[in-house]
């Protein structure tokens, strides 16, 4: 199980950043919030698309024993626990993770921006 050797929070960039040796990830507060393994997002096994979180916020990071982070959104989001391994896996699949998840708001017809509708029209 990799345990990041630093764990930052940066408010101004909304981003926290991890490390694991030399490497270092940076995570946006968005990202991670789309990704929230709470039963809110998991959906019980049918995932709930998150959309409109351009501009959430990490207010802070709490340890969960010695095996996770609580994370604490400004849009009032705070459960879920986000494991190491959990963690690991969003730092080194971020491209691809992202790329999956700007293509299902695509298909759904949703937006990032919380100020934004999608309308299609039917030609």
């Amino acid at each position: 199980m990799p345990i990041p050797s630093a764990i930052k929070l940066h408010k101004a960039s909304r981003t926290l950043e991890l490390r694991y040796g030399e490497q270092s990830y940076s995570l946006s507060a968005e990202y991670l919030r789309v990704h929230s393994p709470s039963a809110e997002v998991r959906g019980h096994g049918k995932p709930v698309l998150q959309s409109g979180k351009l501009h959430v916020g990490l207010l802070k990071v709490e340890p969960a024993g010695n095996y996770a982070l609580k994370l604490v959104f400004d849009d009032g989001h705070d459960s879920g626990l986000y494991s190491w391994d959990y963690l690991h896996q969003l730092a080194t699949q971020q491209d691809s993770l992202w790329a999956d998840y700007l293509a299902a708001l695509a298909a759904a017809g949703q937006s990032r921006d919380p100020d934004e509708s999608v309308v299609k029209l039917l030609l």
